[in-house]
């Protein structure tokens, strides 16, 4: 699948008209998921069913797009179906019982409370190439909007469109036009480079790599925190319990909304390109197969990990990678900066220890002895961490790769 997305321009009432089909979007989610907390046995076929049901009985329901009803019904389904595979995993009995003896600590699903976006199927839209605008004939009546960006609308086929996906965000309403094309067919081929690397990531360094590079961390959330903590203060300054929101609190709720979305697409655009430059310059790419998940419960860390954009760098990484035909391989990360890569030896040292130093000689900074032992696990016959989980691109996260890759890069 390909997006392209486009910021919508209108008038004030058709923006009210999205908000209007979002929160019937979030009313059909939420009454599928009770509707099968409340029966048992319930599949997928009957919340289909209940979905035409719920349209029968409420007039704001029928007046959506009966593809963006379906899609509502599918998020449920979906939420579902992470549930019953989550209870299926060795960690099951694990998790604790509530009072009805549902094991809610592995991802029960949750009643949505801040939806944001509509989707539609392939009625309900009608997209207008010449002009530039999107057409939404549904009961909610959005009407004709204009699409402002800069890519070309004649790119690709109008049959190729599968869905397409209104979002509402802090600065305003995007359409995102979901594609069946594949990337790898649009994508430039790019001549062997003859070179592979290993990444250590960190937070002294966003990362070294195998060639003695390190690249220091943009620390975007650092550097507006001052600010950000001052749009908060005002919001809630202004914020009335109990009691109807005024409109000084929802202008000030959209400010501190738009100070955290530009911190998100900084790292955001910071990560892309460190991720491009990497893919065109080198044939093979090994990083640390991090959980970040469980690296953030560290509440020391915790602002300064999530700060750092780990697992960002790792999806551009591994979607260039996937465009342009390059290995990623992700690297199980234990012991690579106690292991000593001329010997073998583990020599177990703090985190305040930089400097790796072993009895056989070898002394070498701590960061890059650790991305020159991932790129040796990834090219000498160790397949990394292979995840069972797809990624979005449909391709595995780590990618197998034989014994022999790169092995002349590592004798020098």
């Amino acid at each position: 699948m390909f997006i392209l997305e486009y910021k919508l321009r209108g008038k004030k009432h058709q923006y009210q008209a999205i908000d209007e089909a979002i929160r019937t979007v979030q009313f059909v989610r939420n009454k599928c998921l009770r509707y099968w907390e409340d029966n048992k046995g319930v599949g997928q076929k009957d919340i289909y069913k209940y979905t035409t049901q719920l349209r029968t009985e409420y007039s704001f329901v029928k007046a959506l797009n009966s593809t963006a009803c379906q899609q509502a019904c599918e998020r449920t389904w979906t939420a579902i179906l992470r549930f019953y595979n989550n209870c299926k995993s060795p960690q099951a009995p694990q998790a604790p019982l509530n009072k009805g003896g549902i094991k809610r600590g592995i991802g029960y699903p949750k009643y949505s409370k801040q939806t944001r976006s509509v989707e539609f199927k392939k009625s309900g839209w009608k997209l207008n190439r010449d002009t530039k605008r999107i057409t939404f004939t549904d009961g909610k009546n959005i009407g004709e909007l204009k699409l402002i960006g800069s890519r070309d609308l004649f790119y690709f086929q109008e049959w190729q469109i599968q869905r397409v996906r209104i979002v509402r965000r802090a600065d305003g309403y995007f359409v995102q036009l979901i594609l069946k094309l594949d990337v790898r067919d649009i994508a430039p081929q790019l001549e062997p480079t003859k070179k592979c690397i290993g990444l250590d990531m960190g937070l002294r360094y966003l990362y070294a790599d195998s060639n003695n590079n390190v690249v220091e961390p943009p620390k975007y959330y650092r550097k507006a925190e001052k600010r950000l903590n001052k749009l908060n203060r005002r919001k809630s300054r202004k914020f009335r319990r109990g009691k109807k929101q005024s409109n000084n609190y929802i202008k000030a709720r959209k400010k501190s909304a738009k100070g955290h979305l530009k911190v998100s697409r900084q790292r955001e655009e910071f990560s892309k390109r460190l991720a491009l430059r990497l893919i065109q310059s080198n044939d093979l790419i090994a990083y640390e197969d991090l959980k970040v998940k469980n690296l953030v419960r560290n509440k020391k860390l915790a602002k300064s990990i999530n700060d750092a954009g780990w697992s960002q760098l790792r999806k551009w990484i591994e979607y260039f990678g996937v465009k342009y035909g390059r290995l990623t391989i992700a690297v199980n990360p234990a012991y690579t900066s106690q292991e000593c890569f001329n010997c073998g030896q583990l020599i177990k040292k703090s985190l305040s220890v930089r400097t790796h130093v072993c009895s056989c000689g070898y002394v070498e900074d701590r960061d890059k002895m650790a991305s020159l032992n991932i790129l040796k696990k990834a090219t000498i016959g160790h397949i990394g961490s292979y995840s069972e989980e797809l990624n979005a691109w449909g391709d595995s996260t780590s990618i197998l790769v034989g014994s022999n890759t790169c092995q002349g890069k590592l004798s020098q």
